[in-house]
């Protein structure tokens, strides 16, 4: 079991317009923790600062203040620490269409990341953990998946092997963003099922990263509202959706798809 703790953490990035710098703040003070067994969605608009903290946990960017935490202890340390931090942390990219190598099996993607994390393993033991995890994200029967390449399957199936990835070095906490916005309606709520599943079977931590606020209150636990780099309201999902204190999550609660209210409007 893994807890990730984002305490105080700012993120600026200079930028130059010709002779002159300017300092803009993508993540403001923000500070959350992500524990077993729950789901916390990131919701907000493109442009408010998820995906970059987003890159701050996957360790693409550094914050330039603030701590980040597994466990109590501090990400900036040693390689070792920096090599488990990777095993416990992974992420779930948005396309499924780019995040696979089209040249490249089923079996290699995941087999790369087994043999990364797990270098103890005999060939059999990897094969056998590969058509595991394939089983575990519902492509069955697995042998088949395995062979194929990334443009023989569909994008809902590409992205039950982006999932089956990330599982590959057994990690703690899981990072989805964006996860179903690029596939098509009728199969998100497969996806979002699974990854549901996912999180209580496994007891992952989870983040979700959406600017969806019908399926944050649905598939999260915890709503964190998050606007110009700065997280305005925060709190359990059914209390952030239906009873929003902040004029920007009320902004974004009009602007979700409600065919109940649409009804309301017309009787």
């Amino acid at each position: 079991m893994t807890t990730l703790d984002l305490r105080n953490v700012v993120k600026t990035y200079r930028l130059r317009h010709g002779l002159r710098h300017t300092d803009l703040r993508a993540v403001d003070d923000v500070s959350f923790t992500l524990e077993p067994g729950r789901t916390t969605a990131l919701v907000g608009q493109s442009g408010s600062g998820k995906s970059t903290v987003a890159k701050l946990l996957l360790q693409l960017e550094r914050p330039t203040s603030g701590e980040i935490l597994v466990d109590g202890v501090s990400l900036h340390g040693s390689r070792a620490a920096t090599k488990a931090y990777r095993s416990a942390v992974q992420m779930v990219f948005q396309d499924p269409f780019a995040s696979l190598n089209p040249y490249h099996s089923v079996a290699h993607h995941l087999a790369r990341p087994v043999k990364l994390h797990h270098p103890g393993l005999t060939g059999a033991q990897v094969e056998e953990r590969v058509l595991s995890l394939l089983s575990r994200v519902r492509l069955d029967p697995p042998e088949e998946f395995a062979r194929r390449r990334p443009h023989e399957l569909s994008g809902g199936q590409r992205q039950r092997v982006a999932i089956a990835r990330a599982l590959a070095p057994g990690p703690g906490i899981l990072i989805a963003d964006e996860p179903v916005s690029m596939l098509d309606v009728s199969i998100r709520l497969g996806i979002l099922n699974l990854l549901s599943e996912l999180q209580r079977e496994e007891n992952l931590g989870v983040l979700y990263i959406t600017h969806d606020l019908a399926t944050a209150r649905h598939f999260s636990d915890e709503i964190l509202v998050m606007y110009r780099g700065v997280i305005v309201e925060r709190g359990p999902a059914d209390d952030v959706i239906l009873n929003p204190q902040h004029e920007y999550t009320k902004l974004l609660r009009e602007a979700a798809p409600d065919p109940e209210r649409r009804l309301r409007e017309l009787a």
